[in-house]
């Protein structure tokens, strides 16, 4: 019994081990194809047209989404936070909740998750049914950098339309949640805008919109990794785009926390109250 038992132990040992030591393995090889492709943008010719192009497919293809989810998330954001605070009579500190809550946390990360689903998710199947088309190594033999051509413009997309993207989750949500508050539950409006202005600054505006840059970063590399290395046909390629999305929407999770306490950390080193 102890003997099955040791065993049992070591098989979960194995595989933990296993595990860590291909997750250190695969982001490792992200990281260096990350590093690759933006050391390749640098060299001639320069695809800025390229960049423009895919800016519109992640920015302005994504604003519809981005203001509905962002409208109805201020919504019950709101209304959630005034039932709470109605039970001590603080409704009047509903404002600066939500925005404190939407600019620095919930607009970055709810914004990472819906581009990272909609043109993360684009990115890998394209770049996968190229690979397993051959595409990629038709440009390869023309002399094509293909990660000049192809990933680096998607990764410099994604980095400028992120931050843009999350301003406007930010402004539509803090609106849903002016419309609720006023509107809905007839809260005073002047205090609502006084109460916000008086307690959202413009560092905790810029702490979304740099963890926004940081989430595309990651999603752009992650989801362009799976489909610049796809395999297997038709089946790796919806492969590719399933580990792609939810590999990145796992790291814009668990990033949120780590960028979270750094910045919390140089804040106070700088002096300024968290």
């Amino acid at each position: 019994m102890i003997q099955k038992s040791v065993r049992y132990i070591d098989k979960f040992a194995d595989y933990l081990t296993s595990g860590f030591t291909g997750f250190i393995a695969e982001s490792g090889a992200v990281l260096l194809f990350m590093g690759s492709s933006i050391r390749s943008s640098f060299r001639r010719p320069n695809r800025y047209l390229e960049v423009i192009r895919h800016m519109e497919f992640v920015g302005n293809q994504s604003v519809f989404i981005i203001m509905l989810t962002g409208t109805f998330t201020g919504l019950a954001l709101a209304y959630q936070i005034y039932l709470g605070f109605k039970m001590v009579n603080a409704t009047n500190l509903v404002g600066p909740i939500v925005a404190l809550g939407i600019s620095r946390e919930l607009g970055p990360v709810l914004t990472g998750l819906i581009v990272a689903a909609r043109a993360g998710g684009a990115m890998a199947a394209r770049l996968g049914t190229m690979k397993v088309n051959e595409q990629i190594d038709a440009l390869d033999v023309m002399g094509v950098n293909t990660k000049q051509y192809l990933i680096a413009p998607r990764i410099y997309a994604s980095i400028i339309c992120m931050p843009l993207l999350c301003a406007i989750f930010d402004f539509v949500a803090i609106g849903g949640a002016w419309f609720l508050s006023v509107k809905v539950v007839d809260l005073d409006e002047a205090v609502f805008w006084d109460k916000v202005t008086h307690t959202v600054e413009i560092r905790h505006i810029n702490e979304g919109l740099f963890k926004a840059a940081v989430f595309g970063l990651v999603f752009a590399t992650i989801c362009c990794y799976r489909g610049f290395n796809t395999s297997g046909g038709a089946k790796g390629v919806g492969e590719a785009t399933n580990r792609g999305v939810v590999h990145s929407m796992v790291m814009i999770i668990v990033l949120d926390y780590f960028l979270t306490s750094l910045l919390r950390m140089v804040e106070a080193a700088m002096g300024f109250q968290v």
